[in-house]
């Protein structure tokens, strides 16, 4: 066992989360994307240091916003699809206890009847 209680994955919740991070990362990118180049464009007509800058460094910082964004936009995407899946586990845990508490009080109201059975029938015995 993990030492934060975790359990093991299976395939399919890899998949999943992996499908989750790379959605995430995509629209990230594309957010921050838009969001960088209209700042560069920006830059670029209202701020002559900026200006002056190569093409090169240019693209550079657009695609460092875009990394920035893709990495924040994952990362949020799989701690959500963690939370979900963690309240996932967390109920079909729950549902195996309450299915075993269950049959323990079966089996405990099946001794009980049987107990108040076994009184009436034997009381009326000895009292004949």
């Amino acid at each position: 066992m993990s030492p934060h209680g975790s359990t093991p994955r299976t395939a399919s919740e890899l998949s999943a989360a992996n499908s989750a991070a790379l959605k995430g990362a995509a629209v990230g990118a594309a957010k921050f994307g838009i969001l960088t180049l209209a700042a560069s464009l920006l830059s670029t007509i209202y701020w002559p240091p900026y200006r002056a800058l190569t093409i090169q460094f240019k693209v550079f910082v657009v695609m460092s916003g875009m990394t920035l964004g893709g990495w924040i936009e994952a990362d949020r995407r799989l701690r959500g699809y963690e939370r979900v899946a963690m309240e996932v586990r967390r109920k079909e845990r729950w549902e195996r206890r309450r299915g075993v508490d269950e049959r323990v009080w079966r089996e405990w109201e099946g001794l009980v009847e049987r107990d108040r059975g076994s009184e009436k029938g034997g009381g009326d015995k000895g009292e004949e």
